[in-house]
């Protein structure tokens, strides 16, 4: 059973920065692929990227490629993801998730094995 932890949310302004952290415990990170999801009120939960075992392939929603970078550090068991040039409608509950499959594109909600409670980010205007 793998645990994952977010950390890293918060209050920014528009056109500022946050990085988000996932720590995982219970299982050998480096065997899943990750990916983040967010939530935002009155909204399904949609993907937004993720990243391969070795960190070698990763993949974006349209709306957050440029802005955004996922990342991870397999020593640490721990996922990341870069957020620049927030907007307001980037606000959401964001959550990481794992996967045993090992494939990047366009997750769905039905994907991942495990998931994090998720960490609140919201941008103001």
């Amino acid at each position: 059973q793998v645990q994952l932890v977010e950390s890293g949310g918060g209050l920014v302004q528009a056109g500022g920065s946050l990085r988000l952290s996932c720590a995982a415990s219970g299982g050998t990170f480096s065997t899943y692929a990750m990916g983040w999801f967010r939530q935002a009120p009155g909204k399904e939960r949609e993907f937004v990227a993720a990243i391969s075992r070795r960190g070698i392939s990763t993949y974006y929603k349209d709306s957050v490629k440029g802005r955004f970078t996922i990342s991870r550090d397999n020593a640490k068991n721990t996922v990341y993801l870069q957020m620049n040039s927030l907007k307001p409608e980037d606000t959401a509950v964001y959550s990481c998730a794992a996967r045993v499959l090992n494939a990047v594109g366009g997750w769905s909600q039905n994907d991942p094995n495990y998931w994090g409670q998720g960490t609140q980010v919201t941008v103001s205007s």
